[in-house]
């Protein structure tokens, strides 16, 4: 597959350290997001089965509005980024400052000079 010119390869570890300080969403940051919720997903499931084997109401009823909580969290913001968009990773990095300039920044600043 042929690399396209101008694209500077990031690695996934710096694209969500990106995405936790520049403005906007990129995909490998979303993907992570993702995971964590599945991951805290299956553990409140676990804990659920868990307080149905005490048959302790209490902490059933505590659990289960823990697992609705995460569940409408995560609905909320898919619904949320499928409005916004994702960003890419190359806009984020010359948001804040480290991505190259485009070609028409260039210009302007040689202008400028």
């Amino acid at each position: 597959m042929a690399r396209m010119e101008g694209k500077e390869d990031v690695s996934s570890a710096t694209a969500v350290l990106l995405g936790a300080l520049a403005p906007g969403v990129n995909g490998p940051t979303w993907n992570t997001l993702k995971a964590a919720f599945l991951m805290l997903g299956v553990c409140l499931c676990a804990m659920l089965g868990l307080a149905f084997s005490s048959s302790d109401s209490t902490l059933v009823l505590h659990v289960t509005l823990l697992v609705l909580i995460t569940g409408t969290l995560f609905f909320l913001l898919s619904g949320f980024l499928a409005q916004t968009g994702l960003v890419s990773v190359e806009d984020q990095m010359q948001e804040i400052g480290l991505g190259t300039p485009n070609q028409a920044d260039r210009g302007t600043t040689d202008k400028s000079k």
